[in-house]
């Protein structure tokens, strides 16, 4: 299998405008990201995939591959997009504000695929348990049910599921925005319709289950240090 991974990068961001741009240590966030995801070694190539001209210049001219693309509602639109024309059997979605991607949890979704047989499965991604009663609470961090095969039930903003039998203790997983595709099945959810459920919850991952794909859940314990807001980026700016 050629396995490649590619980093979707907008500009704008409504939280955090111009956030990928910004320095960490002597070198910017996307630039951070995408050196670090080389360095794993476990891809044949890494791209960025971006709207933005600033963007594909910063990583062209410090030695990067850049692919520039239209404006996209979803990121797996836009790394859709990008791929069409590459050779390639596994795309893996990198956040471009997750620098500090650690290369386990990459290896888990890998091999997702190197185990998958009879290649049934669309998409891998990974989950976290949550502990805390305000993170299981919080709408920003989208919580995952899966069935006995790691399968995805659903995803929510909500609490799922929901704690009615108190005397049963219920496990909470927060979904992370770490995607494996099957190419062919990435091209696919670029070409379909958005449905209710992913209308309303804007969680890009129910349109794949609402078409009736499959999506693999890892567990995985890496906690990384997304950057969303100036108060993320100094947290980042400790860790290096």
């Amino acid at each position: 299998m050629k396995i490649i991974a590619v980093i979707p990068a907008r500009y704008e961001a409504s939280r955090f405008p111009a956030k990928l741009m910004q320095m960490l240590g002597e070198k910017t966030v996307i630039t951070t990201t995408y050196q670090n995801v080389v360095e794993t070694g476990l891809f044949d190539e890494v791209f960025v995939a971006t709207d933005s001209e600033i963007i594909f210049d910063e990583i062209v001219k410090n030695g990067g591959k850049a692919v520039m693309t239209g404006q996209h509602e979803t990121g797996s639109d836009r790394i859709a997009e990008a791929v069409q024309n590459i050779d390639c059997d596994i795309v893996i979605n990198v956040q471009g504000d997750e620098p500090f991607l650690k290369l386990e949890p990459l290896k888990q979704l890998i091999e997702v695929f190197h185990n998958d047989e009879n290649q049934e499965i669309s998409l891998a991604s990974l989950k976290i348990r949550l502990t805390e009663k305000e993170e299981v609470e919080n709408p920003n961090n989208v919580k995952v049910i899966t069935d006995n095969n790691g399968f995805a039930l659903y995803f929510s903003r909500s609490v799922i599921p929901f704690h009615r039998e108190i005397s049963f203790d219920v496990e909470y997983f927060k979904h992370i925005g770490v995607y494996a595709f099957r190419k062919h099945a990435l091209i696919q959810f670029s070409k379909l319709e958005m449905k209710p459920l992913e209308i309303s919850e804007k969680i890009e991952c129910i349109r794949y289950l609402e078409y009736g794909m499959k999506i693999k859940l890892i567990e995985t314990n890496f906690i990384g240090v997304g950057i969303d807001t100036p108060e993320d980026l100094e947290k980042a700016r400790k860790l290096i």
